[in-house]
């Protein structure tokens, strides 16, 4: 069996940096062999400077929108930025296709091996099915009103059948399931819907991102209602609850779900207590995912992601669409964490970006770490770990 070995500056495991110098190895074709000491690990070793790392997970992404890149413009705020994406993503066709293209091969050339992918439409198919990316489908069901909650639904679950039937993948049978937009766009019986269709299943939800999503369930009014008008609502078309939105939308799930809440740029701490709470009275599992430079390109915020490891939450790391962000690449997710949280480590920060991801997607055996068996995948990060570069 013919060997590769790789060599840098800091090795990356996944989990933490390796001390000492360290040679990994693996067989032709990338499936890790070991971790040795450099005296034992012979000749032909190729070297490089910074940091190797495992191939990166990217928890939240909209390739479907990658033809919106450079349309909306940044810092518009979240309900003109939500306006927007409703107005301007019809393009024509063989566009949209083109785009989604060059989006998926950025992501991979940047060492990106695994994508919790939202989609409302199953235009990425044909991509998915020559993809050497790992995905995740998260087919998004929109429905505002109970009367429409059926139609709406089985409109969806018709996409999602095209995108399951339509992906194959050799190592890892790609996923699909169907999820909620967000609180601000779907109906008391609309999620009864998906908690009975996603039984143990991976779903997710676009959380808190703006302030006005929690007056919109305190109070029945806010900034929303100019987004609603679009639809033809001239009131909020959700009960009024006088609760944050999280406090009334999470207790709709209770089928042993792991829900990825997006985002969470307004999340209190008072909600981060109580929905650990209510996810281990429920037998829910709670994954909070952060895309720090959408959260920076729409409203110019970042998360409150001391909270979050204050109360041990289970973090990992997206890119959003390039609707609201300037490039798909988690390394610049990971720059940015830093840069704005520099008293968090690396380390901890490329866990996020790794090994957490994959345990969330469920293909951590695959995927996320070096550890031996697994085929994650080989990116080099430059010393200012800003820049991936998949070298295997």
């Amino acid at each position: 069996m013919s060997y590769l070995k790789f060599k840098a500056d800091n090795l990356f495991d996944g989990l933490r940096f390796l001390e000492g110098d360290n040679i990994l190895i693996t067989d032709a074709a990338g499936i890790i062999q070991d971790v040795v000491n450099a005296e034992n690990a012979g000749d032909d070793i190729q070297i490089f400077s910074g940091i190797l790392s495992p191939g990166f997970v990217n928890c939240h992404c909209h390739l479907e929108l990658s033809h919106l890149k450079n349309v909306i413009p940044p810092h518009t705020g979240l309900l003109d930025f939500l306006c927007s994406v409703v107005t301007k993503r019809g393009f024509a066709a063989e566009i949209i296709q083109e785009e989604i293209i060059k989006a998926e091969k950025e992501m991979y050339d940047k060492g990106i091996v695994a994508v919790g992918d939202i989609g409302n439409t199953a235009d990425t198919a044909a991509v998915k099915s020559n993809s050497k990316i790992y995905w995740h489908n998260f087919v998004e069901v929109l429905s505002f009103t109970d009367e429409k909650a059926e139609e709406n639904f089985n409109h969806y679950k018709n996409v999602a059948d095209s995108l399951a039937t339509s992906i194959q993948s050799s190592t890892i049978k790609h996923r699909t399931t169907l999820v909620p937009h967000a609180p601000y766009s779907i109906s008391p019986k609309t999620f009864e819907l998906i908690n009975n269709a996603t039984k143990n299943q991976i779903i997710s939800i676009h959380n808190q991102e703006n302030e006005a999503e929690n007056e919109l369930y305190k109070t029945g009014g806010g900034g929303y209602l100019r987004f609603f008008k679009i639809f033809g609502f001239d009131k909020s078309p959700f009960p009024v609850t006088g609760k944050s939105s999280l406090r009334s939308i999470l207790p709709y799930f209770r089928n042993g779900q792991t829900i990825f809440l997006i985002h969470n740029t307004c999340i209190p701490e008072e909600d981060v207590i109580w929905a650990t709470e209510y996810a281990a009275a429920n037998g829910l599992k709670l994954v909070y995912c952060l895309c720090i430079n959408a959260n920076l390109y729409i409203e110019n915020k970042v998360p409150p992601i001391d909270i979050l490891m204050k109360h041990n939450c289970h973090v990992v790391l997206g890119t959003d669409s390039y609707s609201s962000n300037w490039q798909l690449s988690i390394a610049s997710e990971v720059a940015s964490v830093q840069k704005y949280f520099p008293h968090i480590s690396l380390e901890t920060v490329l866990q996020w970006a790794t090994s957490s991801g994959a345990k969330a997607l469920e293909v951590d055996s695959v995927l996320g770490s070096f550890k031996i068996g697994s085929k994650p995948g080989i990116i080099h990060l430059d010393k200012n770990f800003s820049l991936a570069t998949r070298i295997l």
